[in-house]
């Protein structure tokens, strides 16, 4: 009886050990990723594109969320050096960045990564028959702009010294998605964003290229801010737009290349 009972332990133990060595109770569970937040503040012209590549990267990265802010490059600066936690800024002027990087709170120098030229939007079929740059100057066209502070606005003085046309817009918005509903709505006649913008429109608005935007082209810049929340998440963020998927659906979406 005792030998039975003796090779009846062995059997077990034998068992035991197999189950163990084979992974069974000994390996450890696989673990999903924890949930991390990626925060990037983008000017409000790269709304639809940095939305779309915003998806694209939760898809790539499981357990990822970004999470956008757009609004006017000037404001968005303001608020980065204000304290307002960021991983990303992304801005549509040199000089806002100059805001973050005057006040060190970039990880590392700014890339740029795209340009952009200003545009005028009108209404569909153009009822003011604007064709020029000088025709947002007639007494009988209602021209919204944005603010001299933004660069959209910036933009805009700057063609209005080169070619010595004084525009009297009847708002001056916070950034150039508000400029575009003024006249999808028909608040205005016309109004001055960037081709992007009047592309993503669609046919709620019609485009009029005009020679003189050439002269205030603007450059895109990028940048990591510094403590960074997020810090591993936005530099592959920023390596995204900067890198061939990035860069393509910028293209598509009509800014031109650094």
């Amino acid at each position: 009886m005792r030998i039975r009972a003796l090779a009846a332990i062995g059997a077990a133990s034998a068992l035991l050990l197999t189950a163990c060595g084979s992974g069974g109770t000994a390996a450890p569970a696989t673990q999903a990723a924890a949930p991390q937040t990626l925060t990037v503040l983008a000017a409000a012209s790269l709304t639809e594109t940095f939305t779309a590549l915003g998806k694209q990267f939760e898809t790539d990265h499981p357990g990822v969320s970004v999470k956008f802010n757009y609004a006017g490059s000037s404001d968005l600066a303001q608020q980065i050096v204000n304290g307002a936690p960021a991983d990303v800024f992304a801005a549509a002027s040199d000089a806002t960045m100059k805001t973050v990087t005057d006040a060190n709170l970039t990880a590392a120098k700014p890339v740029t990564f795209a340009k952009n030229v200003l545009q005028i939007a009108t209404p569909p079929g153009n009822p003011k028959k604007i064709a020029t740059f000088a025709d947002l100057a007639k007494p009988d066209v209602k021209v919204v702009v944005c603010a001299p502070q933004v660069p959209c606005g910036a933009a805009e003085q700057k063609i209005e010294k080169a070619t010595g046309t004084a525009l009297k817009p009847v708002s001056q918005e916070s950034d150039v998605k508000s400029v575009l509903s003024k006249v999808e709505t028909g608040d205005a006649d016309a109004g001055l964003v960037y081709v992007t913008d009047v592309n993503s429109a669609g046919d709620k608005v019609q485009g009029v290229n005009f020679p003189e935007a050439s002269q205030a082209s603007t450059n895109y810049p990028i940048a990591v801010l510094k403590n960074a929340p997020a810090g591993d998440l936005a530099n592959q963020f920023l390596t995204t737009v900067t890198g061939e998927q990035g860069q393509k659906a910028l293209e598509q979406a009509g800014f031109a290349k650094p």
